[in-house]
């Protein structure tokens, strides 16, 4: 016979699905937004620096390689070294003929440093007041072997190269006031009008160029006394890796034979990717700077969640008296947690994206995101709620349902 006791079963704890347990935890988050605000604006700052160095990183670096790839890296340049004794070497004039006849060579253009020749927009203006200006002598073709471009008017020809005409580097048209080519334009140069034919954009692999006043060779030497010395030389050469690197080993020989040694050969697409990678070394620091920040917003978190189990002790009790396991009270602490760091974190995505696509749009760069960026974001601070939440959510299912009841 069986006997059966005549006290009712327990009821089986109901489980709380997913988005009942997003529901629950987000209640505590809605009724002290200010408080959950304040913690979560650490995680956003954290994320958001992560989300815009690693953005801003990727940006710089794509930007260099698409100019990398538009201009070519077969492009050399051939300047002044100095001698034994530490004083400026000078190249022969001859120099760029000789370059010229080298078997993997396609394109050789020079320009040599007017010295003592001050520029100025008019006689009117003191003397003292150079903007930092240069005067360079340049041979017509030019922009083509350099790859630089034309913003406004034309470059020296043939014709020009032997008037007292001149064209102007992007920065030196802006230090001089002068935004468009109008008919007759003239500046001072070396105490006499030159007229301008054309401004020059901002060059990426010559960027000497763009502080310099550019006049031709012959009318340098006529109106400027210059000594018709080149003082850079720019070589294209076959667009193959070994092509340019072979010429590269032979233009100090090639440019001044008796000197070799006296003669400095550079590839600015070398001098552009090590540019990136020294501002990539700087995107580190400010990287760990977010990465402090985070750690800083994970102990606000962890702050706000002890504080709000001691101050929801009597909730606790009254969800235990009700059935809650220490399983649900646990789920529920530290899913709040996990969705404080989260929303910390998806708005610090967001602030992130934003601020790169408007620094890089500022700049006239590629607005890169990485994935990794954004998405190590959000894990990094679903890791930091679970580990925040994870201490307080253990004390929260710890509390005795009887105690906590008295708090009521």
């Amino acid at each position: 016979m069986t006997t059966t006791s005549g006290r009712p079963a327990a009821p089986a704890a109901a489980r709380l699905r997913p988005g009942d347990l997003a529901a629950l935890a987000s209640i505590g988050l809605r009724t002290r937004r200010l408080r959950a605000g304040l913690s979560a604006l650490g995680i956003a700052i954290g994320v958001a620096a992560i989300v815009a160095v690693l953005s801003l990183a990727r940006s710089s670096q794509a930007t260099v390689q698409a100019e990398i790839q538009a201009l070519g890296t077969n492009l050399l340049t051939v300047t002044d070294g100095q001698t034994i004794s530490g004083a400026p070497a000078e190249l022969p004039v001859a120099a760029p003929g000789m370059i010229a006849r080298l078997r993997w060579v396609i394109g050789v253009q020079d320009t040599g440093s007017v010295g003592g020749v001050i520029v100025r927009k008019s006689p009117y203006i003191p003397p003292i007041e150079t903007n930092a200006l240069s005067v360079y002598a340049a041979t017509a073709n030019l922009p083509v072997v350099a790859g630089s471009s034309l913003a406004q008017g034309r470059f020296l020809n043939a014709a020009t190269a032997r008037q007292p005409v001149a064209v102007l580097g992007a920065a030196t048209a802006r230090r001089l006031g002068i935004d468009r080519i109008r008919p007759g334009m003239r500046i001072w140069v070396g105490g006499m009008w030159f007229y301008v034919t054309g401004i020059l954009n901002q060059d990426t692999y010559a960027p000497e160029i763009d502080p310099a006043v550019l006049v031709g060779f012959p009318a340098a030497e006529k109106y400027l006394h210059f000594d018709g010395h080149p003082s850079e030389i720019y070589v294209r050469t076959v667009d193959t890796q070994a092509a340019t690197t072979r010429v590269h080993s032979l233009l100090g020989a090639q440019a001044n034979p008796q000197n070799p040694s006296q003669v400095d050969v550079s590839q600015p697409s070398d001098a552009l990717t090590a540019q990136a990678d020294a501002q990539g070394a700087l995107d580190t620091l400010f990287l760990g700077l977010g990465v402090v920040a985070l750690l800083v917003g994970a102990i606000g978190v962890a702050n706000i969640m002890i504080i709000s189990v001691l101050e929801r002790r009597s909730e606790i009790g009254l969800r235990r008296a009700l059935g809650a396991t220490k399983g649900q009270i646990r789920s529920q602490f530290l899913a709040e947690a996990i969705l404080l760091s989260l929303a910390g974190g998806v708005i610090g995505v967001i602030a992130g994206a934003a601020a790169t696509a408007a620094y890089a749009r500022v700049h006239g760069e590629t607005v890169v995101i990485p994935p990794q960026a954004w998405a190590g974001g959000l894990a990094a601070t679903l890791l930091i709620g679970a580990l925040a939440g994870l201490l307080p959510a253990i004390r929260a299912a710890r509390l005795s349902p009887t105690r906590a009841l008295w708090s009521i």
